[in-house]
């Protein structure tokens, strides 16, 4: 049988190694630049979780080397550590010690011992959770509401300003649960994380995505107003679709100011479907709240026209392969797959669970919402639109059809933002 030898990779393949993953490229990838399978790669980067380790320093304290070799010589010529000591502008205790850990006067050689201090203090330090085991369990119990460590660090740093003890990084995070040797955050909680990689990847990293299909008379995003595209005002949303095994769909729009957003079941691909329900979903929000509607050339929306004729809702396309121009349905997407896994079938959700699904999402602070929750944010958009507008502005049937809306729907019936809402004067009537 023949011996499988272990692959050993020099200090600088192994620097190339980690200069070439976060640039974004794949372990085979990487393997064929030094003819090797990623098989051979995988283990070299897991030992970190992916995340390269800081580089190795010496304490400015510690005795250079050049010291170590005035020392030995020092020693060889018969001088007292007293005078090896002011010599090196040291202190005689620091010689001392140097000396007796490293075989004595006669044994004491300059190399060896700059080797062993090298050697000894390689200590591994406690990493912050593990040190705080309250901060730890805190961590551990928002990953378990897919909260991302971004979210949760930021979360912290808000809630607990001033206190640098109980704050910690979300790289620290990231580490304790992909390095499982330093025994903090159990493995188990990997499976909250968006993304179910057992090591981190690259930002860098980039997805393919091919082309869709061909939509007539369709308005491209190069058209949009511009007021969609830096996000000035409500409104203005994207949409797409969420494929499961057995051919079931789900509809994705989201809000692009405030990144809300609202799930859709749908019975089947089929245009006439989607738009139905996207028509029925149009109809809950006001004219202010509802200004356009961005999509994929999925074939799934080739009958736009319908749904502007029944909505008054411009409807504008993504260009060919540029599915990019759409980010925020993309990232919203991406985030969705935490919870409505690929191959499942997702037809088994009724409305009432995809509502619940949506909340959680929707109640998770964002980044790019300086860290409230898009169910915030829309609420905002929602309390500014009735309090400026009133019943001249929108209408009463339309601010009576915007409130049991909304009422009715538990993300933001049950956010404190919504008691703060001023209805108009005869609202209720």
């Amino acid at each position: 049988m023949k011996r499988r030898h272990r692959i050993n990779f020099t200090n600088e393949q192994k620097a190339e190694i980690w200069d070439r993953w976060r640039r974004g490229e794949s372990m085979s990838s990487i393997g064929r630049g030094f003819d090797r399978n990623s098989s051979s790669i995988y283990p070299l980067l897991s030992r970190t979780g992916g995340i390269r380790a800081p580089e190795r320093t010496r304490s400015r304290l510690a005795l250079s080397i050049v010291e170590r070799e005035e020392l030995a010589r020092g020693l060889k010529g018969g001088l007292s550590l007293r005078d090896i000591a002011r010599r090196l502008q040291r202190s005689p205790s620091t010689i001392s010690r140097e000396v007796k850990c490293n075989g004595g006067r006669k044994a004491y050689r300059a190399v060896h011992s700059d080797q062993a201090a090298w050697d000894r203090a390689r200590r591994p330090k406690r990493c912050k959770l593990a040190a705080n085991r309250s901060l730890s369990r805190t961590a551990a119990r928002k990953l378990q509401l897919d909260w991302l460590p971004e979210q949760i660090a930021s979360w912290l740093k808000r809630r607990y300003r001033g206190e640098r003890r109980n704050q910690v990084s979300h790289v620290t995070i990231y580490r304790s649960l992909y390095v499982q040797a330093r025994g903090v955050l159990k493995k188990e909680l990997m499976q909250h994380l968006r993304s179910k990689r057992t090591i981190r990847r690259s930002k860098h990293a980039t997805l393919k995505r091919s082309g869709l299909g061909q939509i007539t008379n369709a308005v491209s995003i190069s058209e949009r107003p511009a007021s969609a595209e830096d996000r000035a005002v409500p409104g203005h949303w994207e949409g797409d679709l969420l494929g499961g095994s057995k051919n079931s769909h789900v509809a994705t729009p989201v809000e692009r100011h405030s990144r809300y957003i609202v799930l859709l079941k749908v019975p089947n691909k089929e245009t006439q479907s989607v738009v139905s329900a996207l028509i029925k979903q149009s109809q809950k929000l006001t004219r202010e709240l509802y200004r356009s509607l961005t999509w994929d050339r999925g074939k799934e929306f080739a009958d736009h026209t319908r749904f502007t004729m029944a909505t008054d809702v411009a409807v504008y396309f993504c260009d060919p392969h540029s599915p990019w121009r759409r980010g925020s349905i993309e990232n919203t997407n991406r985030l969705l797959r935490q919870y409505l896994l690929k191959g499942t079938n997702l037809s088994a959700h009724s409305q009432a669970q995809l509502n619940k699904i949506a909340r959680q999402p929707n109640e998770r602070p964002r980044k790019t919402l300086q860290f409230e929750t898009p169910a915030e944010r829309f609420n905002q958009c929602v309390a500014a639109t009735v309090e400026s507008a009133g019943f001249g502005g929108i209408g009463r049937y339309a601010i009576l059809r915007l409130r049991d809306c909304f009422k009715q729907s538990p993300t933001i019936s049950e956010n404190p933002c919504f008691e703060t809402i001023s209805w108009p004067a005869g609202a209720d009537a």
